[in-house]
């Protein structure tokens, strides 16, 4: 049967998704993607994978993907994280047939991205992206579609865009806020961008970024003319998001528990970060359950911290306190789902840099002082404690240690290790190779090595037993007389 493509795909395979749930690290598991389905998501994608980790790690694979296999949970297309055209090729064919399409991710902009060069920064590197993009096009039985963020300029996003498209990409997803526009920096994203994308090639695009409300997506499907629209945070904050539908926070709460509960095994810390989303602007005025929620070490605890939280919102609503007084700014009672704004930055941005006020600016001059020097004159109170516990310990930047790359993933290498490499990968080369890594105190021997070394210790205390033997002391010849005298009479 013949591969679909662009429209067609998204059509009769992704059914004309219109509400998709984004990729997110750790926590667009399947529990949360069931959830997300059951109010109103259409498509959704894995959390970002590793390719070089989910090629050689079996468990890996098992517990991110093979295990997941839910009827439900269809249409979903994987998400790979790569810089390699082979190991992305690899990585996807072991997925493919538990999936409607592989992403290739071009928007993490994180500082794990930079420092394993993937994601967002390989936007610049278009001639392997071209190469990674056709070579999985042409191998693999299902579409190969891709996630990017956008360049400052218009123009060259829109190149960007048509260069993925000609190397055989089949979807687009665009994130409309540039690299650098993150954390306290994200600001707002470019709609203009997505509608130039959208306008300038020939296969589906879904818009990224400013979605918080259901009125949001379809103002952003009018502006833009895109296919559908994809959700991070606002779905995180709301999983009813794409409902139009603002539910109690214990509701999702609750039933997000027992999807966990009926689709295990789900890893406890992102139930807790779900938790942490979906109770956020309560627990802002209840700190002693936020210190719980963070010190609970299993899922009943956690379902017990959230039914704590259900209580005091319910005392509150049966008492008639003023919700307005409470919730400050929130356009609804903190107990009820909605998104949260991450406010603007207060100094204003010029050419994508935040200019910063007298103040901060004296602040980041006496920091570039205490790492250039590193004298205790110099030194905050905070990196005073550090130096009174560990007088030892080096402020100074220039004199410590470089970061180095693992040769084969990019990630950091450990600083002795006899291959260069980083602790995984180190452990898969020792153990091929029959080597030892004094650094990462890996010790690898074959069975007949090790039938060697106990032969060869037997070996050795047997000659150490005889060379004893032969040193101990011969008796006293008149004791022998003696004795052989007594024994004739």
């Amino acid at each position: 049967m013949a591969k679909l493509q662009g429209f067609d795909f998204w059509n009769k395979t992704l059914k004309a998704a219109r509400f998709v749930v984004a990729p997110m690290v750790d926590q667009s598991e399947l529990a949360w993607r069931l959830l997300s389905r059951r109010h109103g998501a259409q498509l959704c994608y894995t959390p970002m994978l590793h390719a070089q980790v989910f090629v050689r790690d079996a468990n890996y694979r098992r517990e991110n993907l093979y295990s997941e296999v839910c009827e439900e949970d269809r249409p979903l297309i994987t998400q790979f994280c790569a810089n390699d055209p082979e190991v992305f090729l690899e990585a996807a064919l072991l997925a493919q047939d538990y999936c409607d399409a592989i992403d290739l991710n071009l928007g993490c902009p994180q500082m794990i991205a930079k420092r394993g060069h993937y994601g967002a920064f390989l936007q610049d590197e278009w001639e392997l992206l071209e190469k990674m993009i056709k070579l999985a096009n042409e191998k693999l039985s299902v579409p190969i579609t891709c996630k990017i963020r956008v360049f400052k300029e218009i123009e060259k996003t829109v190149a960007y865009a048509r260069m993925l498209e000609r190397a055989g990409c089949q979807l687009l997803t665009v994130h409309g806020r540039t690299k650098d526009q993150k954390g306290a920096m994200t600001g707002i994203a470019s709609w203009e961008h997505i509608k130039a994308v959208r306008q300038a090639v020939n296969i589906p695009v879904f818009a990224n970024g400013n979605i918080q409300h259901l009125s949001d997506v379809e103002r952003c499907i009018q502006e833009t003319g895109v296919q559908g629209v994809m959700s991070a945070e606002g779905n995180l904050h709301n999983p009813a998001l794409f409902e139009g539908h603002n539910p109690p926070v214990w509701e999702m709460a609750e039933e997000y528990l027992e999807v966990v509960k009926q689709h295990p095994p789900c890893t406890l810390s992102y139930v807790r970060a779900h938790l942490f989303k979906l109770w956020h602007h309560t627990l802002q005025l209840h700190h002693d359950l936020r210190e719980e929620l963070a010190k609970v070490k299993n899922l009943e605890g956690l379902a017990d911290v959230s039914k704590k939280l259900r209580l005091r919102c319910q005392e509150e609503i049966a008492k008639g306190n003023d919700a307005e007084e409470k919730q400050g700014s929130l356009p609804f009672p903190h107990w009820i789902c909605q998104p949260y704004v991450r406010p603007m930055p207060k100094e204003p941005i010029v050419n994508g840099q935040r200019q910063l006020s007298k103040v901060k600016k004296a602040v980041c001059q006496k920091r570039a002082l205490e790492d250039s020097d590193g004298s205790a004159e110099m030194l905050s109170k905070n990196k005073q404690k550090k130096r009174s516990r560990n007088p030892n310990k080096n402020f100074c930047l220039d004199q410590k240690p470089k970061y180095i790359r693992c040769e084969q993933c990019g990630n950091p290498k450990g600083n002795k290790c006899v291959f260069n490499l980083c602790r995984g990968c180190c452990k898969k080369k020792s153990y091929k190779e029959v080597a030892d890594c004094p650094s990462h105190g890996l010790r690898f021997k074959t069975k007949a090595e090790k039938r060697n070394a106990e032969e060869d210790n037997r070996k050795e205390s047997s000659a150490a037993e005889t060379e004893k033997n032969s040193n101990s002391p011969h008796p006293n010849l008149e004791q022998l007389e003696q004795s052989q005298a007594h024994l004739l009479l």
